[in-house]
C-alpha cells in the first residue's frame, strides 16, 4: 500500500493487498491469516481479525526465520542460562519454571519490526507486511529477571542473547537460524517473560513451544521462540541477525534508496508510537447521518499512549476518542469513539496516537530505511457513505 498513489487510491490498494487473505487454510486453526511466505512460514492477520481486546491465538501473526523444531518433548526441555557475565550458570525444567518461580500472567504487545514494510518507496526486500504484524495475547509464563537474579548477574553484564531450536533452511544443524538480544535492563523489565502459553493454553507449535521469550514493546525478533539458552554478556550480543543491516536502521536520516554502510545503522530498541482501527473494516458501506463506531488499539514501545484522534476530514479537523489505561505494562491500550458523516460520498477514518514523550504518529511514511521497518504512519479505513 503506498501512500505516494494518493488518498483517493487507497481503498483500491486496500483490495489489492487483501485479495488473498481467505484463501490459505492455516493449520491448528490458524484461518484469514494473509500468507506472506510459506518456507518459512509467514502471516499476518487483518484488522478487523485484531477488534478483540485480547487477540485471540489463531490471530496473531507468524514469523518465522527458519523451521519449527520436530517431536519435541517438553519432559526432556531445558533452558540453561550462561556467558560471560553469569554468577551460576544453571539448567532449568519446564517443571522447575513453573514450580520454582512465581507465576504469572500477563497481556503483552508482540509487533515484527517490519510491519508496514509494505508502504515503503522504493521497495525493500523481506516479508511485505501491511498491517496484521501485531497482536496482544495474554501470556503464562515467569518474569525473566526471576530466572536471571537465580543465575546471578555479575556487574559486567550488558546485553543479554538468546539460543533456539529452530531449523535453518539449508538443512544444516551447524547453523543458528536466529539469536538476538536486548540490553540487561530491558530484560529486568516488569514486561520482559519466559513465556510457556497463550491465552490460558499451552503456546502453539507455530508460537514456540514449549518455551518463549516476550519482551514487551521492542521488535518481535527479540521475543525468541523455542527457547532453549540465555546467554548473559558482558558486551552486545553478536548472534545470528544481530549485525549488518537485520533489524537496524541508519543512525541519521538517508534519502530513500539510499545505500547506507552498515557502520551507519543502529539496532532497533523500542517500536515507536502506533495505532490500528479494527472496526469498522475497509471498505465499508454507511448510511448518511447514521453513527457509526470506529473502534481500536493503540501501543508504543516503553512507554504510555496518551491520546488517540480520529479524523473523517482528511487530517483537517480531529476528534478526541476515548481511550483506556493499558491492563498491565506492556499490554497496548483500547479507544473507540462514534462519528457521523456529513454527507453522501467517499470518506476516510483516520487514527493517530501521541504518546507520553509528546511523540505522535507521522501522517505520512516515516523515514526510509533500507529494511523496511518501524512504519509507524497513521491508519485509515475507506468508508462509501450512501
Amino acid at each position: 500500500m503506498n501512500r505516494i498513489a494518493g488518498l483517493m487510491g487507497y481503498s483500491a490498494l486496500m483490495k489489492t493487498a487483501w485479495a488473498k487473505a481467505s484463501a490459505f487454510e492455516f493449520p491448528l486453526g490458524k484461518s484469514g491469516l494473509r500468507l506472506l511466505n510459506d518456507r518459512p512460514l509467514n502471516a499476518e492477520s487483518m484488522p478487523h481479525l485484531l477488534n478483540d481486546d485480547v487477540t485471540r491465538t489463531a490471530h496473531l501473526f507468524i514469523r518465522n526465520n527458519g523451521l519449527p523444531p520436530v517431536d519435541v518433548d517438553i519432559a526432556k526441555w531445558t533452558l540453561s542460562v550462561d556467558g560471560e557475565s553469569v554468577i551460576r550458570p544453571l539448567t532449568l525444567s519446564v517443571a522447575d519454571l513453573k514450580s520454582r518461580f512465581e507465576n504469572v500472567s500477563l497481556q503483552l504487545t508482540l509487533e515484527c519490526g517490519g510491519n508496514g514494510r509494505a508502504e515503503f518507496v522504493p521497495s525493500v526486500p523481506g516479508n511485505q507486511w501491511t498491517l496484521g504484524a501485531i497482536g496482544c495475547p495474554q501470556w503464562q509464563g515467569v518474569r525473566l529477571r526471576e530466572v536471571l537474579n537465580e543465575a546471578g548477574i555479575k556487574d559486567d553484564a550488558v546485553y543479554l542473547g538468546f539460543h533456539s531450536a529452530d531449523r535453518h533452511l539449508s538443512g544444516d544443524e551447524s547453523k543458528e537460524v536466529i539469536s538476538r538480544g536486548i540490553p540487561i535492563e530491558k530484560a529486568m523489565a516488569d514486561d520482559a517473560i519466559i513465556a510457556w502459553g497463550m491465552n490460558g493454553l499451552d503456546l502453539s507449535p507455530v508460537h514456540g513451544y514449549p518455551l518463549r521469550l516476550v519482551a514487551a514493546g521492542w521488535p518481535g525478533s527479540v521475543s525468541g521462540k523455542w527457547l532453549t539458552r540465555i546467554s548473559l554478556r558482558n558486551r552486545v550480543h553478536d548472534g545470528a541477525k544481530m549485525l549488518g543491516k537485520s533489524y537496524r536502521v541508519p543512525r541519521f536520516p538517508v534519502a530513500p534508496g539510499t545505500t547506507v554502510a552498515d557502520d551507519d545503522m543502529m539496532i532497533i530498541a523500542a517500536m515507536p508510537i502506533k495505532s490500528l482501527i479494527t472496526a469498522p473494516q475497509t471498505d465499508r458501506q454507511q448510511v448518511v447521518g447514521e453513527p457509526l463506531t470506529v473502534r481500536g488499539h493503540a501501543w508504543v514501545g516503553d512507554d504510555e499512549v496518551k491520546i488517540v484522534e480520529v479524523s473523517i476530514d482528511f487530517g483537517e479537523t480531529w476528534q478526541v476518542a476515548e481511550l483506556s489505561s493499558a491492563v498491565n505494562p506492556g499490554a497496548w491500550q483500547h479507544f473507540q469513539t462514534s462519528i457521523r458523516f456529513p454527507s453522501k460520498g467517499y470518506f476516510e477514518v483516520w487514527a493517530k496516537a501521541s504518546d507520553s514523550m509528546g511523540r505522535s504518529q507521522p501522517m505520512v511514511m516515516p523515514a526510509w530505511n533500507p529494511k523496511g521497518y518501524l512504519n509507524n504512519a497513521c491508519h485509515r479505513v475507506s468508508v462509501h457513505v450512501v
